[in-house]
């Protein structure tokens, strides 16, 4: 019984991590009509973030250096670059934090030992 009760046990956790996640639409393009102080401010958001020391240190590490960076920025249309500045703040930097790996490790462990357990 207990080897039944283990493997339903398993087959749920499985469903619950199969099944995906669904978001609402959204649409990726804002600005249709910007006006030139809306870009400018835009553009202001934006170019505080890169000028950031931390974040500049970064760009020049991957070879950028703020001359096109800004360049880059300037050829943004005003739809992109509006979506980009009311969302800087929701940016994040590529790659897993620190705890993000402890979670992925506790995940890990746990589902070696229920595969132990069952096996």
């Amino acid at each position: 019984m207990s080897k039944r009760y283990s493997s339903v046990l398993l087959f749920i956790l499985a469903v619950l991590l199969a099944v995906p996640s669904f978001a609402a639409p959204m649409p990726s393009k804002t600005a249709a009509n910007q006006s030139i102080e809306s870009r400018q401010a835009d553009l202001a958001v934006v170019r505080d973030v890169v000028a950031n020391e931390q974040v500049a240190k970064v760009l020049a590490d991957r070879g950028y250096t703020p001359d096109q960076v800004n360049a880059k920025i300037a050829q943004l249309s005003p739809q992109d670059l509006h979506q980009l500045a009311q969302n800087i703040d929701q940016l994040q930097a590529a790659g897993l934090t620190r705890q993000e790996w402890v979670w992925i490790g506790i995940g890990a462990l746990a589902a070696l030992i229920i595969i132990v357990a069952v096996g």
